[in-house]
């Protein structure tokens, strides 16, 4: 069975979402083994200077650093990240694990994104859109499409 890890910035405070992605979590578990990882968000003032920011990120990256498993596939979740349709998240699933890669993680960064040196550490750069997601909306959506993609790769209607 394929372990999934996402490590994520961030601690969803929210019921709406944490009630999402404990659903999505229980839908998950026929397919795949999954960790979900909060790690702290670094606090900054309401108006940060970009080197608060860049101070920020490079902590957080440090933190996901040490929770990276080290023959993990990592997907970092990024506007910069290639978009992909729903039949391509499931081949890339499908194809990275034919290759051995049996544990994947996905990074999603917090309210500032990812560092780039954690950006390079990734096999593949995501995007779910051009548009911006507030983060913990982005965790419930990417665990629906790591559901969809296993239902696609099962041959399932639940992708119509």
């Amino acid at each position: 069975m394929q372990k999934v890890t996402i490590l994520c910035v961030g601690k969803l405070k929210e019921k709406f979402y944490a009630d999402a992605v404990a659903e999505y979590t229980k839908r998950l578990g026929r397919f795949c083994k999954l960790d979900i990882v909060e790690l702290a968000e670094e606090r900054l003032p309401e108006d940060p200077s970009p080197a608060q920011i860049e101070a920020a990120l490079r902590k957080e990256s440090d933190a996901i650093r040490g929770k990276l498993p080290a023959s993990a596939y990592v997907i970092a979740m990024c506007v910069e990240g290639k978009t992909r349709s729903s039949e391509e998240l499931a081949r890339l699933m499908t194809d990275s694990a034919s290759r051995g890669e049996s544990h994947l993680v996905f990074l999603i960064g917090g309210s500032f994104g990812l560092h780039p040196s954690v950006k390079e550490l990734a096999a593949v750069k995501l995007s779910m859109s051009p548009m911006t997601f507030p983060h913990h909306l982005a965790r419930v959506m990417l665990l629906e499409q790591i559901y969809r993609a296993y239902q696609i790769n099962a041959g399932s209607k639940y992708h119509k």
